[in-house]
């Protein structure tokens, strides 16, 4: 081999873990941002939109740098390792203050993407006397896709349930560093003496050991800072962080940094979800649950002895795993998901219903609010138009409806769009104290009068607060609002507005 020439293979091999930490870098921050602020179709089209911007810039500093330039991509390297992998921790740092967040969030995805622009224009020059131009680029570019093709297919299906956001970045960072030093190696005649690279690329993979070692602290810190009580478990499922902390007078569940439910207060969410129901559609033996996986609303649905079945379809199977086996849940939902009478299914709700041909008396529409796209779907004329060919001709369905006081719109789209899709509807609300005011809508194919009938021994629900539900004060009271459709999903965008106001 020619003095100046490397063997390309082991630097392909470099190339295609390059690419893979830059991916996942990017998802990294994409979905953190999904998480800490919700509507995750804007959190990810900025986040690539930087990206790629900020790779172009990259590529364009790259022809200023002329000298040593092995020296300057052993130099990227670290810096990558470093900004990259601590993007995750720096990120759920800052989240403590709101007003921080952003600028943070941007400074750490284009300093990223800027380094990460440099890396194939240096590598390419670099190996320009080694090979025929033309086959550089051809393979330098495959390996480059091959290691993101590798980053998006692993990212949800390994690295966030086995390792979390935070390990993973960090674990990222420690394999940049590990192309620092084998690019010294590798082109250690053109580097000459590596003892100040050497020294950086060691302090720098200190640091990074450090954090892997420190990943669940480094977690906890964090969150601390943005629940206000102790932290009793965090985790992270392919689909959303699971928080649950607790106080002096019980346990709170928050999904993507949203309360879902405290201990105190939540039979009076779910009595109010159920019973009424129950009340259109008083023998009914086959229900339904589509999210809830807290296991909670199915704990209410028991109270009914007539029914024979119930079905839960919770899309996340660690929600569903901490309600049947962590004693805080099993305790609250009384072990309703060991029932011989409920089966769970981990699937998304509405391919389940798109799928699936048997149909039910009841249906509990149980999902988070609608604040990110994904979730919205679940709130479109199209999954209420799917749900009732799986509801039996007499049967009935009630579905969660954010607060008609806070999100006053949201609400009566929520209920609009029930209607656009032919049913009969009845909106009604509850005071939830760790919410406020919270809506519900009850449907039917046919019209119906004001349920009246109760299971005994509730907590929250009597014949007379069960009449009250349904009647709205001046501030609640119905506007007209559009449909949201599955093409449009006016009521992620009209929920967004409405809570910012609340924001501090």
């Amino acid at each position: 081999m020619e003095e100046g020439r490397v063997r390309p293979g082991p630097v392909y091999l470099t190339v295609l873990v390059i690419a893979t930490c830059g991916l996942v870098y990017e998802l990294v921050a994409g979905t953190l941002a999904s998480y800490l602020l919700g509507d995750s179709v804007t959190q990810f089209s900025l986040v690539i939109g930087l990206y790629l911007t900020a790779m172009g810039l990259g590529s364009w500093l790259s022809k200023f740098l002329e000298r040593g330039l092995a020296r300057r991509f052993v130099d990227v390297e670290i810096a990558v390792a470093l900004v990259g992998g601590f993007s995750a921790p720096l990120l759920f740092l800052a989240f403590d203050s709101p007003r921080w967040f952003q600028p943070v969030f941007f400074s750490v995805v284009v300093a990223i993407g800027a380094l990460v622009g440099l890396e194939i224009p240096l590598m390419l020059r670099l190996l320009k006397r080694s090979v025929v131009f033309k086959d550089l680029v051809a393979q330098v570019l495959t390996f480059d896709y091959l290691g993101a093709l590798a980053a998006s297919v692993l990212f949800p299906l390994l690295f966030v349930p086995r390792l979390g956001l935070v390990r993973t970045s960090l674990v990222f960072g420690l394999l940049n560093a590990a192309v620092a030093f084998a690019t010294i190696r590798l082109f250690r005649r053109e580097i000459g003496p590596p003892g100040g690279l050497l020294a950086r690329a060691a302090v720098v993979t200190l640091l990074l050991l450090f954090g892997v070692a420190s990943a669940d602290r480094l977690t906890d810190l964090a969150e601390e800072g943005q629940y206000a009580d102790e932290v009793l478990l965090a985790r992270s499922s392919p689909y959303q962080r699971i928080v649950v902390t607790k106080n002096r007078a019980g346990f709170q569940l928050f999904l993507n940094g949203h309360l879902q439910f405290s201990s105190v207060d939540e039979y009076r969410y779910h009595e109010a979800l159920v019973h009424p129901a129950f009340g259109v559609v008083p023998g009914a033996r086959r229900v339904a649950v589509l999210g809830g996986g807290d296991g909670l609303a199915v704990r209410e649905i028991l109270k009914h002895p007539g029914v024979e079945s119930i079905t839960l379809v919770d899309l996340d199977p660690a929600v569903t795993r901490l309600a049947r086996e962590h004693p805080l849940f099993v305790a609250l939902n009384r072990g309703s998901l060991l029932s011989p009478k409920v089966k769970v299914v981990n699937v998304d709700a509405m391919k389940w219903l798109e799928e699936g041909t048997d149909r039910f008396d009841l249906f509990f529409v149980d999902f988070p609010d609608p604040s990110n796209f994904a979730v919205g779907k679940l709130y479109t004329s199209r999954f209420y138009a799917l749900l009732g060919r799986r509801l039996a001709p007499d049967g009935a369905f009630a579905v969660q409806s954010t607060s008609p006081l806070f999100a006053r719109r949201s609400f009566w789209i929520i209920e609009r769009t029930i209607r656009a899709a032919g049913f009969a509807t009845r909106a009604y609300h509850a005071t939830v104290p760790s919410f406020g005011e919270w809506g519900f809508v009850l449907a039917a194919a046919h019209p119906f009068g004001v349920p009246e009938a109760l299971p005994p021994g509730l907590r929250y629900l009597s014949t007379e607060t069960l009449a009250s539900l349904f009647a709205f004060g001046p501030d609640m009271q119905r506007t007209d609002q559009p449909v949201n459709r599955l093409d449009n999903q006016v009521l992620v965008r009209t929920y967004e507005d409405e809570f910012r106001r609340f924001e501090p």
